[in-house]
């Protein structure tokens, strides 16, 4: 597989952006010439899309990245949504080969494979929003132009983190990471410390003591972050209602959630999804 390396020692150049949902289950991607780059970021369903002689299929969490000049065409039909972002470089730019493109770290050059899976899809989502929100509350290109720079900071990171050759870990250095895919996996359950100890077979203390150790948080409030995240994503790309967001992290009470999430994240749920309202949507 190919992959790009950009150079971002200066912002790159954003041309537009925007969120697709397909309208109709017999949707297929229209066929034309790419002038800049286009990284699209998938949140439902797949994607059926060629770039000249080659065929890309692309799953919720994960993304592809075409470069310019790319004859783009569907060739199935395609029941899906993306966030999508053109952009362009002010310099020029390389194709590498993937077994070097996340191995050396280089100030201001971000290699990235044109296609693979995401590490937090919930995180690039809120930024692309805030992002869409620039365009449409401020269109201040430099601004643009340096959201669309992190966006793609953020993914060269999240791919450089997975692909990093692991030290041996400790069976401490296990165990956490055990427990906090658990949590992420079940964070939309009202899931407890001691449901989580018994699982793993440990006392409640003990391991609160090893997240506090390793990561400077207990279990309690790691469990409660993840949760935020989750409803940061869900106020920001869903049009649930504030209760219904509340009833699918396992809050009974939305009261409870409102008051949760603004001592967190310091706005009411109703503020944050508002800051980040205004998503382009477009049907192709």
């Amino acid at each position: 597989m190919n992959a790009y390396e950009l150079i971002v020692d200066s912002p790159v150049t954003m041309a537009i952006t925007g969120k697709f949902q397909a309208p109709s289950p017999d949707w297929i991607h229209l066929s034309r010439l790419l002038l800049d780059y286009e990284l699209m970021i998938m949140t439902e369903g797949t994607l059926y899309l060629a770039g000249d002689q080659q065929q890309f299929t692309v799953s919720k969490g994960e993304y592809l990245l075409l470069p310019p000049l790319t004859n783009q065409y569907g060739y199935k039909a395609s029941a899906c949504s993306f966030y999508w972002l053109h952009f362009s470089l002010n310099s020029e730019t390389r194709k590498v080969d993937l077994s070097s493109s996340l191995q050396e770290r280089t100030e201001g050059r971000l290699m990235i494979p044109q296609q693979g899976t995401l590490k937090s899809l919930d995180k690039i989502i809120v930024m692309m929003k805030q992002l869409q929100d620039s365009v449409r509350g401020y269109n201040e290109k430099t601004l643009n132009n340096y959201m669309a720079t992190v966006i793609l900071c953020e993914l060269y990171n999240q791919l450089s983190s997975m692909s990093e050759v692991p030290r041996k870990k400790s069976k401490q250095d296990q165990l956490y990471n055990d427990i906090s895919d658990y949590i992420q996996y079940r964070r939309h359950e009202n899931i407890k410390v001691s449901e989580v100890a018994e699982h793993f077979g440990y006392n409640e203390k003990y391991l609160s003591h090893l997240f506090t150790s390793l990561s400077g948080i207990t279990l309690k409030q790691h469990m409660l972050l993840q949760k935020m995240e989750a409803a940061k994503y869900l106020l920001t790309d869903t049009n649930q209602n504030i209760t219904e967001v509340a009833l699918q992290l396992g809050y009974k009470d939305a009261h409870h959630f409102m008051k949760t999430f603004k001592k967190h994240v310091g706005l009411t749920p109703t503020d944050f999804r508002n800051a980040y309202s205004k998503r382009l949507l477009f049907y192709e």
